[in-house]
């Protein structure tokens, strides 16, 4: 028993030496700019993981500092850039919370439109974001009328509409395979009524090891 205390004793104080050290070394109470600095640094390191950690300490060490807008939507372009859309959508949504005013808002949220459109590298999935954009993108042109990007805006609805045609097209073929004709009835229902049905597309391509999953 003698062995085992001293044992658990001498554990206890690894562990606890352990801690203190890690807490020692841990980086906090810098001044808004070591953090912006750093955030700047990550991302040229190509390292964003890194980069969204000084944010989270920015952000909680200096609630008010004009160096977060920036910093905000540097991150979302960089997450865009990378192709991780779901946290380029996290800073828009945080800067449009914090910062969203009648001189910035219908930029950033044409920023959150291009960005989601720009995520459709495969035509043939995510049916889900493919309409909560057209529905994003609809409500920008209604709510924006006289927005220098509305074009912009209109062009991409344009295209992510087509890809929808295309997606029920394949959809309504897939339902006829699988011999559920009343699935397919649905589908054939939405295209007929929708504002699309007579535009020509061009079908995307899709490689061959890949159109098997599609």
């Amino acid at each position: 028993m003698k062995y085992i205390g001293i044992g658990l004793i001498f554990a206890i104080m690894i562990l606890t030496s352990g801690c203190s050290t890690k807490e020692k070394g841990a980086i906090y109470n810098k001044p808004a700019i070591f953090w912006y600095q750093g955030i700047m640094k990550k991302i040229r390191d190509d390292d964003l993981e890194k980069a969204d950690d000084f944010y989270t300490s920015l952000s909680s060490e200096h609630v008010e500092s004009p160096l977060l807008k920036t910093s905000m939507l540097i991150l979302a372009q960089a997450h865009s850039n990378n192709e991780e859309y779901l946290l380029a959508n996290f800073y828009y949504d945080e800067y449009i919370k914090r910062y969203g005013d009648n001189d910035n808002i219908s930029y950033i949220k044409f920023l959150k439109i291009k960005t989601n459109f720009d995520a459709f590298a495969y035509p043939k999935r995510d049916q889900m974001l493919l309409n909560n954009t057209i529905k994003d993108a609809s409500k920008y042109i209604e709510n924006y009328p006289n927005s220098r990007y509305t074009p912009l805006v209109q062009t991409m609805l344009t295209k992510l509409s087509l890809a929808q045609k295309s997606m029920d097209i394949g959809i309504i073929s897939l339902y006829k395979r699988m011999d559920k004709p009343k699935a397919a009835k649905i589908y054939e229902i939405k295209l007929k009524n929708s504002w699309y049905k007579n535009i020509p597309y061009i079908k995307p391509d899709t490689a061959w090891y890949r159109e098997i999953f599609e």
